[in-house]
């Protein structure tokens, strides 16, 4: 299977909201087709995120503007996966951080760290290490890009559900990461650069 991945740019802003609008979330309804607007580097208590009309539209501006950072995974020309990796210290702000993060220690001033926030893989393309070739990327491009980790916050098996895009501790352990904190929610793991 020849897959490649791509570092999301403005010029990949369509091919990404495509990837969205035609990718299921849980039982596909729009109100769950997030375009990952959440998880980002922007100021969300200013934004209408309440449809998702107004998602793909936030969405395709912060894809043009960087504030949605990650990577693709193509296969034939189509989108099969996605991955959100964003600098941790720039998503303190976003909508997401500030309501299901607060178990997450802060870093000091001089760590930089890229966070891991989301997977969505296509369902057609799971279990065929779609994230293991996204995530072997972001700690590459991490490493040249002079991070000092990268951080994932996992889900533990017994916890997962469909609507949960954080992956699962197995898939960092045998990528090197190591468990960081673990808190009674989820683990924060990391990997050393």
């Amino acid at each position: 299977m020849d897959i490649e991945i791509c570092k999301l740019i403005p010029e990949l802003a369509e091919d990404y909201v495509h990837f969205f609008d035609t990718t299921p979330h849980d039982d596909n309804v729009d109100e769950h087709k997030c375009y990952c607007v959440c998880w980002c580097n922007d100021d969300y208590e200013v934004k209408d995120l309440s449809t998702v009309e107004k998602r793909r539209k936030c969405a395709l501006q912060y894809v043009q503007d960087g504030n949605i950072q990650g990577y693709l995974a193509y296969r034939d020309d189509v989108i099969v996966g996605w991955c959100n990796a964003n600098t941790k210290s720039d998503c303190l702000k976003c909508a997401s951080w500030r309501r299901f993060m607060d178990y997450v220690p802060l870093d000091a001033l001089n760590i930089k760290v890229k966070s891991i926030f989301c997977f969505v893989i296509a369902p057609e393309m799971k279990r065929k290490g779609i994230a293991t070739l996204l995530l072997e990327r972001i700690c590459r491009d991490a490493a040249e890009d002079g991070f000092d980790f990268v951080e994932a916050y996992p889900y533990r098996e017994e916890s997962y559900q469909s609507s949960d895009f954080g992956d699962h501790v197995e898939m960092y352990i045998k990528n090197g990461f190591k468990m960081y904190l673990n808190t009674e929610w989820r683990p924060v793991m990391r990997k050393k650069l």
